[in-house]
């Protein structure tokens, strides 16, 4: 049987209770960051945006608690970036996009502008790389943080692609971004825009014979089922920024921002780690799925296509261009 608590017990229950509360409220982060981006949580973005957190709420000592929201929960790539400009987001990983405030980001997805990788790193760290980051933060209220790779974009097709004669008339998907459509163009083949979300079936009932899209896509996508070959055309090297509000971050005392600007530096050379060893994954994947890799003739696919690159930008895109060429 049961006996009823006296005054003394429901007293010391309360004062117990009030000091749990206390005890929680003082390990309560004083501030949070929600990070969303649209990779699922199996890709290396998000095993990057992890450690990013892991780092952040280890070296805050817990005063910052980082939130991840993958596999767009918070909403689209722009959908994120404007709700970090309301304050509703605080991170994110974009690209490109940011072109529609800041145009000199258009120069991180050209194609040919980049003969490997490593003339793309001394863009992005040098000082190309600065204006634009300067002029999305300017135009934006995001601070570029850190920056990512991405895979090179390869076409795939039901026939090999080793010259852009190979291409006459190739019924050919891309996104619909108009300097993609105009390349292809030029480069002798039928571009369609289109969701990426229908390529496959479109592929199955041969309403197109090809597309175009970086290795892990063309894996997740499983591609390799619709399509035999992949033409090694590297056509677009780009690159991707993890961004924070700006606002958000100089909320932040000094020593909590310099916290987040070196968690941001080392999940940068973590996820360069994971790339590396992700693309030589992806090529043997699709091998061991069936597909052919086919070496292409990428100069000549550059030189056609550069006066469609050229005049499809401006004035301000057009210096960049040539800053980086000379690299």
């Amino acid at each position: 049987m049961f006996s009823t608590p006296t005054l003394k017990q429901l007293l010391a229950g309360v004062a117990l209770g009030a000091t749990l509360v206390a005890s929680q409220a003082t390990f309560a982060a004083d501030y949070t960051l929600k990070f969303g981006h649209l990779a699922n949580a199996q890709n290396i973005w998000n095993k990057a945006a992890l450690k990013f957190k892991e780092l952040v709420e280890t070296h805050s000592d817990g005063r910052i608690e980082v939130q991840v929201f993958p596999n767009e929960q918070l909403g689209n790539e722009m959908d994120v970036i404007n709700s970090i400009q309301l304050g509703t987001a605080d991170m994110t990983i974009t690209g490109e996009s940011l072109q529609n405030w800041a145009p000199k980001a258009a120069m991180m997805a050209v194609p040919y502008l980049f003969k490997d990788a490593d003339q793309l790193r001394r863009a992005v760290e040098g000082d190309v790389g600065k204006q634009i980051e300067a002029q999305i933060t300017e135009r934006t209220g995001l601070v570029p943080l850190a920056w990512f790779e991405r895979g090179p974009r390869e076409l795939t097709s039901n026939r090999p692609i080793k010259s852009p004669d190979d291409l006459d008339g190739l019924r050919l998907r891309v996104p619909n971004v108009p300097l993609f459509v105009d390349t292809w163009k030029a480069l002798g083949a039928r571009p369609t825009p289109m969701a990426f979300s229908e390529v496959f079936t479109a592929l199955q009932q041969n309403t197109i014979e090809a597309q175009e899209n970086p290795l892990s896509l063309i894996e997740s996508a499983s591609f390799n089922e619709v399509q035999k070959y992949v033409d090694m055309t590297d056509h677009v090297r780009s690159w991707i920024y993890v961004v924070i509000g700006k606002q958000k971050l100089e909320s932040m005392p000094a020593d909590l921002q310099q916290v987040v600007r070196d968690a941001a530096s080392q999940m940068q050379t973590y996820e360069e780690t994971l790339f590396a060893a992700d693309q030589k994954r992806l090529e043997q994947a699709l091998k061991d799925k069936g597909m052919t890799f086919v070496e292409v003739d990428q100069a000549a696919f550059a030189k056609k296509a550069k006066p469609a690159v050229l005049d499809a930008l401006n004035d301000e895109q057009r210096a960049l261009y040539k800053e980086i060429q000379a690299l």
